[in-house]
């Protein structure tokens, strides 16, 4: 999970400070849950979720399927 939330962060050209500040939080705070140091809250999952337009289950490493709702194929 921890190294989706950094590969995200620098696939959209941010840092770490820039992301926290979208957060609401430190750079330093941040930092930790790239480094698997301290857990994501719910609230900051469900916050990366929307901004990178994926799923928590993605964040979560529960599924390798990167778009928020795949396309079905029909």
């Amino acid at each position: 999970m921890y190294r989706r939330i950094r590969d995200l962060r620098e696939d959209a050209d941010m840092n770490q400070t820039k992301m926290a500040k979208i957060l609401g939080m430190s750079q330093t705070g941040y930092s930790k849950y790239e480094t698997g140091e301290n857990d994501i809250p719910t609230a900051i999952l469900i916050k990366l979720a929307r901004f990178y337009h994926t799923s928590i289950d993605y964040l979560l490493g529960e599924t390798d399927v990167k778009e928020r709702y795949p396309e079905k194929n029909t």
